[in-house]
């Protein structure tokens, strides 16, 4: 439970909301308005007012800043604020969101397998992020693709973090717009490798034919994936399949696959037995009709 406490910082009075059950120096969340008084100082940088009222040093501050850890917020809303010098002005507020595992995670770099200008594709690895989250956005694909190509990214689609593979990353607000008609139309057709727990034969008494159609809804919005192929692996615990997806339902095909009694393996969520892998889920194929150009792009791993 959240609880607000007050502290003496340079003879004036803030309120700080902190989160009481955890370690206020490894998690914790800030929330300081800007005074009068703070904008009559000679130093009143964002770095600097965080600086007098949190634990952090400045040289973390800044650190935490970069990660996407602070917003500022103010009469043209709530934004993430990376630039340490900014000055601030009554009545704004910072929001600090500092979680030390986070900070502290590194996933593997991702893998450029195409720059198309306006957007790129890239191989995203186990354990990277699509979307941010308010205690930081570093350790996403878009923040990767920013920092290795220097232009703007947008998030188009999502993988969950401990899915793999291709991902397209956009480079304009404009950009982002027509993908996300192109899959709002479902005109990006995209396929996964996974490996799932059991015996093949097993499977093979589920799906009589291929393709196998799956339109269980999820969260109450439709869901449709198709089993395009299966194959028997060295392993007689565990079945290679190949699916195409038609829409892109949070955790669609690992909901999916559990419900047929065949878990994708390393899946913490939805019942796996086998946990000692990573999860067991890459996208491999993504084939569509480019917004730019109208030429018909395929990507594979």
């Amino acid at each position: 439970m959240d609880t607000q406490i007050s502290f003496e910082a340079d003879h004036l009075l803030y309120n700080v909301v902190m989160e009481t059950d955890i370690s206020s120096s490894t998690h914790f969340e800030t929330h300081i308005t800007v005074t009068a008084d703070d904008t009559r100082k000679q130093d009143s940088t964002a770095l600097d007012i965080l600086a007098s009222n949190t634990p952090l040093s400045k040289q973390k501050l800044k650190r935490v800043m970069s990660n996407g850890a602070v917003w500022l917020e103010n009469d043209k809303g709530i934004n993430r604020l990376r630039r340490a010098k900014k000055p601030v002005h009554e009545g704004e507020t910072l929001h600090l969101y500092y979680d030390e595992a986070i900070q502290e995670t590194h996933p593997e770099p991702a893998e450029l397998i195409a720059d198309e200008g306006d957007y790129s594709i890239w191989n995203k690895p186990y354990g990277m992020y699509s979307q941010g989250s308010r205690w930081g956005d570093h350790c996403t694909i878009y923040r990767w693709a920013e920092s290795q190509l220097q232009r703007p990214s947008f998030l188009v689609h999502r993988l969950d973090r401990a899915a793999s593979g291709l991902i397209i990353v956009a480079h304009s607000k404009k950009t982002a717009a027509a993908f996300a008609r192109l899959f709002e139309k479902r005109k990006i057709k995209k396929l996964y490798r996974i490996e799932v727990t059991g015996n093949y034969q097993e499977l093979r008494e589920i799906i009589q034919t291929l393709p196998y159609l799956i339109s269980s809804p999820i969260d109450d919005k439709a869901a449709v994936s198709k089993i395009i192929a299966i194959e028997e692996s060295e392993n007689k615990h565990r079945i290679i399949v190949h699916l195409e997806i038609e829409t892109g339902r949070k955790h669609q095909i690992r909901k999916h696959m559990a419900a047929l009694g065949h878990p994708v393996i390393g899946d913490r969520l939805y019942g796996s037995t086998q946990l000692e892998e990573n999860l067991q889920l890459q996208s491999r194929y993504l084939k569509f009709d480019c917004p730019i150009t109208g030429t018909t792009r395929e990507y594979s791993l």
